[in-house]
């Protein structure tokens, strides 16, 4: 029945659907945030001043997502998970379906993002292009299960299309990892660029850099 509902709130007017998810779903979304014609049904939604989500993103199957001010999530993404019950992944006690966005990140278009566990980018930071995976979970295959670690990409970082990005790795604060890259570990420096497959270092970039001092997000 609720899914029903959820279809009909998702085509509403935008005040009267922002009115729904706060009365029905109990999410808790700034006056100056909106979501555009999309699917966005996580257990738990927190939006700041300034949020949006555009249209056709599609985002169910996870337990939280909490988007900073003035993020951006843009056309077409699949954000999805696995939620905290069942017969999966019991083994990680510590596991948090989310996705965490900071003030002022934003995610283009057609990207795949997998929160089995915790997905966090941090503040300024741009998840580029299309096509890219943020993938958290995959198989054990030595000890025959699913298995799951969670994502962190740093603040005012870059993000090159059609990257993969898997469970356990780390981009740090103020790097760029480039177009096409498997981003597959935790990396630690920053200020360089990380690329190929997998990515490692391959260029320091200058502090200097205006985009590491960005006061607004989105770069148009």
């Amino acid at each position: 029945m609720k899914r029903l509902l959820a279809l009909g709130v998702v085509v509403l007017p935008w005040k009267i659907k922002r009115w729904a998810l706060r009365r029905f779903w109990g999410y808790r979304i700034a006056d100056g945030a909106r979501i555009g014609l999309a699917y966005v049904f996580p257990g738990e939604l927190v939006m700041h001043e300034g949020a949006r989500i555009d249209h056709f993103t599609v985002a169910i199957h996870l337990d939280r997502m909490e988007c900073g001010a003035q993020s951006y999530i843009g056309r077409s993404n699949w954000i999805t998970g696995h939620p905290g019950h069942g017969e999966h992944f019991r083994h990680r006690a510590e596991r948090d379906p989310a996705l965490v966005l900071g003030e002022h990140s934003a995610i283009t278009k057609q990207h795949t993002i997998d929160c089995t566990d915790r997905i966090e980018i941090g503040p300024f930071t741009t998840i580029a292009g299309y096509g890219s995976q943020l993938i958290t979970h995959g198989i054990d295959v030595f000890r025959n299960l699913q298995d799951c670690k969670p994502i962190r990409i740093g603040a005012y970082c870059l993000v090159g299309t059609r990257v993969t990005v898997l469970g356990g790795a780390v981009l740090p604060d103020r790097t760029v990892l480039g177009a096409g890259s498997l981003l597959n570990k935790a990396h630690t420096e920053e200020y360089v660029v990380y690329a190929g497959q997998p990515a490692k270092k391959v260029k320091n970039l200058d502090p200097a850099g205006a985009y590491f001092h960005r006061e607004r997000g989105f770069v148009h």
